[in-house]
């Protein structure tokens, strides 16, 4: 046996094998210094490419730039729903034409809104730039933004009336809209006579009289055709526009309601026998037209003159009404009362008394004047028009002894011109 390798010496023999398992010691030098971090991972040549980096650089932009826009609308939102600065009840005119930017100074200005930048930017952001609609609208106390949009998309605004009496004429009315002071724009031209309905309108603040008066002709249209659409298919009256002449005629010698349909009948017999109507407001028209008022009483020289309007002189309905008449009137004459009168005069109470024979209405008459002398007597105010004087006793006696009137004739809607029953041949 060979025992060579136990008689080498120590330094020259071979390490044994070390197993996997076995852990080298450390000195107490090396246990206590600390150990190399490892290096990091090379990066990869995708990651460094400069694209990328420009990518990840524009995505953080964007999502702290939406986290931004996202703060601002939700503060912007809050700030367009919240309570607005005003203390009490406001009414201010949105001028027709105003665009956004002006709407929101004049709405900040006058203390509704708080901030106009996010006035419009909450309508821009609603998309209702181009509804909001002119006009004077009534704001609450403390009310919000989107409230004013909302008011504002609606049109609710605030609303005046103008009144317009039946009988007027064409001029009258345009006159009256002249002296209304919430409406604006010039009347260029008087609208033909007879096409304008008398009612109450309503319209917002900056409306134009030419749009008044555009209401009052399809006001007019609308009425007429439906009212001539029902009418009685017996009566004398050929046209639409007949109609509306005849109406006026009828609007000018009443103002009672009740008595329209009656009167109306009295001028439809008239028509049927060929009398002429003999209506004392077509003699005033024919001498003054469009201005409406004569300024005195009907001279017999009035009676006389022969006119395109005379209804004393011309048989028949004169060429065109001789006034604006209400809805009232026209569907009186449309479907007029079913009587045999052929007169009617005033019967001192406002209204009027009907007869069907010459010798009936000479007895009204006569009772009529014998009212006019006691009044004329006493100084007594004629109570058939609240501003009309009563005639004097010499013109009450200067018409007796004369054929008597088929009308008292008396033009309901002309102040101060008291009229008597005028003389003349019957027809």
């Amino acid at each position: 046996m060979d025992d060579t390798s136990h008689n080498a010496p120590v330094g020259d023999r071979p390490e044994p094998p070390q197993s996997p398992s076995r852990i080298n010691p450390k000195s107490p030098r090396e246990a206590i210094t600390p150990e190399l971090a490892p290096a990091p991972p090379l990066r990869s040549e995708r990651v460094r490419n400069p694209l990328v980096v420009a990518l990840n650089a524009l995505l953080t932009i964007l999502v702290l730039a939406a986290l931004g826009i996202g703060g601002v609308l939700y503060w912007g939102k809050s700030e367009f729903d919240a309570k607005g600065p005003l203390t009490t009840e406001k009414a201010v005119l949105v001028p027709s034409g105003s665009g956004l930017q002006a709407i929101a100074d004049t709405l900040e200005r006058e203390g509704v809104i708080a901030d106009r930048y996010v006035f419009m930017g909450g309508i821009t952001a609603y998309r209702q730039t181009a509804r909001l609609k002119a006009g004077e609208y009534a704001f609450a106390p403390g009310v919000s933004m989107r409230e004013v949009m909302d008011l504002l998309v609606s049109g609710k605004a605030i609303l005046h009336t103008v009144t317009v009496p039946e009988g007027l004429t064409s001029r009258q009315i345009v006159n009256r809209l002249r002296e209304h002071p919430m409406l604006t724009g010039e009347v260029d031209e008087i609208p033909a006579e007879g096409t304008l309905l008398p009612e109450t309108y309503k319209f917002s603040r900056g409306t134009t009289r030419k749009q008044i008066l555009a209401q009052m002709q399809a006001a007019h249209e609308r009425a007429v055709r439906d009212i001539w659409a029902n009418r009685n298919k017996d009566i004398p009256i050929e046209t639409p526009q007949q109609l509306v002449t005849l109406a006026s005629i009828v609007e000018k010698e009443t103002g009672r309601a009740d008595e329209r349909p009656r009167v109306a009948s009295v001028f439809i017999n008239r028509l049927r026998s060929n009398m002429r109507l003999q209506s004392d407001p077509t003699i005033i028209y024919g001498i003054v037209g469009g201005e409406g008022t004569l300024g005195r009483p009907i001279r017999r020289s009035d009676i006389d003159a022969r006119t395109a309007y005379n209804t004393y002189q011309i048989n028949g309905l004169p060429p065109g009404p001789i006034a604006n008449p209400g809805r009232a009137a026209l569907e009186a004459v449309a479907t007029p009362s079913t009587t045999k009168d052929l007169y009617f005069v005033a019967d001192g109470t406002g209204g009027h008394v009907f007869a069907g024979s010459l010798a009936e209405h000479n007895r009204n008459v006569a009772a009529w004047r014998a009212i006019e002398r006691q009044r004329a007597a006493t100084g007594a105010v004629d109570q058939r028009e609240p501003d009309a004087t009563a005639p004097t006793e010499a013109a009450v006696e200067e018409a007796e002894g004369d054929p008597l009137d088929l009308l008292e004739g008396a033009p309901k809607r002309d102040p101060g011109t008291p009229v008597l029953p005028t003389p003349r041949p019957e027809t």
